[in-house]
């Protein structure tokens, strides 16, 4: 497995501010092995009948651990675990704790309670650049095509049936403890269609006869994958100006290595770099930014932006992905600055190894590195 130095720190600062980590991500991202990484630490997996026993009495369970630093793997499998979570918090703040499940605290009925004001948020994502470089393997086209899984990155041979259990055990594991949605057939259909057309406008009618469901059970599937950080909604940047798409989101799949699966790409070709590589660079920024609030923006004559970065900033950051420099063409920055003048222009491409400007016109574009750009952002 890989040492992941980064997100071993993020976590020692987060306990720094409250004594509750909530580590998230996609099953098999790594979160274990991240865990049992930290120093001094004691592991306890919920998954085990006799580790629920353990917790049965939270302040029994919480009285032996004062001082100590501990995860709590999996807590989703027990009875009510925001309980245990908030006496830790409340009455026992010299216990670290580290618990970690697959979807976000609020996505499901198990969590009684969301700990709001008691707990720091970690989201573990697929490998990021520091990842590649803690693995010694900057190969960034390996990295593309087997995803960011660090046992499916790592892996000598991968073969399909490694994908179909990852699915099978999504489904078992993850979706009916959490969700209990009925149609297995239906929604496995649905996430191998939303991979495999990943970084698409989203259409819900195009997904209900394919997976054989309505439109509001399509809707309500989507709202399980981003819960489950298994998709990502990225929606329209946009003042209402008339020329602008308002509402139609774009979804993108959470792991490279998946979109090549469901793709049949075993080899990647030229042309299929530029649209990995966006999504590569979607999962750096929501790394870093720990936070999925990226827009992308269009118009109606086909102009496109592939992402805007707007918040809580005075003028939003226009952002094209590309895999060589050469490929840009300024049309789709000029469109957007026409109807939103004030802000930066941005172009991560793979080649550029040094920022620099480039004018075009009264158009100022920075060309960067896509870890210079990411450091810039927190």
């Amino acid at each position: 497995m890989v040492e992941r130095h980064s997100w071993i720190n993020r976590i020692e600062e987060a306990w720094e501010r409250r004594s509750v980590v909530w580590l998230a991500g996609v099953r098999r991202v790594g979160k274990t092995y991240l865990c049992k990484s930290l120093p001094e630490i004691e592991y306890f997996d919920c998954e085990l009948p006799r580790v629920r026993r353990m917790m049965e009495d939270p302040e029994g369970f919480l009285d032996t651990l004062r001082g100590k630093r501990i995860v709590l793997d999996e807590i989703h499998r027990l009875e009510n675990p925001s309980e245990l979570l908030k006496i830790a918090a409340d009455h026992y703040p010299t216990v670290r704790i580290i618990a970690t499940g697959s979807s976000t605290l609020s996505a499901s009925s198990k969590f009684k309670d969301t700990l709001a004001g008691r707990k720091r948020d970690l989201w573990l994502t697929p490998m990021c650049l520091r990842d590649l470089s803690d693995a010694k393997q900057l190969n960034l086209r390996h990295r593309l095509l087997r995803g960011g899984l660090p046992p499916f990155f790592l892996a000598k041979d991968l073969e399909e049936r490694d994908f179909q259990e990852w699915i099978d055990a999504y489904w078992a594991k993850d979706i009916q403890e959490l969700f209990r949605l009925e149609r297995r057939d239906s929604f496995q259909k649905f996430t191998e269609l939303v991979l495999a057309q990943s970084g698409g406008i989203f259409e819900a009618t195009r997904f209900t006869g394919p997976c054989e469901v309505s439109r509001p059970t399509i809707a309500n599937y989507l709202r399980v994958l981003e819960a489950t950080f298994v998709a990502h909604v990225v929606r329209p940047f946009s003042l209402r100006k008339p020329t602008e798409i308002i509402s139609a989101p774009k979804v993108y799949g959470f792991d490279t290595g998946f979109i090549c699966y469901y793709r049949g790409w075993q080899e990647l070709r030229h042309e299929d770099l530029g649209i990995l590589w966006e999504h590569f660079v979607l999962n750096e920024m929501m790394a870093r930014l720990q936070s999925r609030d990226v827009g992308y923006w269009r118009n109606k004559s086909g102009h496109e932006i592939d992402f805007v970065l707007a918040g809580r900033r005075k003028h939003p950051i226009a952002i094209e992905c590309k895999w060589s420099a050469d490929k840009f063409d300024p049309a789709n920055l000029s469109a957007f600055r026409r109807q939103h003048p004030e802000g930066e222009n941005v172009v991560l491409a793979e080649d550029v190894k040094r920022a620099f400007t480039r004018s075009y016109g009264s158009l100022s574009v920075r060309f960067e590195p896509l870890e210079a750009f990411v450091e810039s952002l927190t």
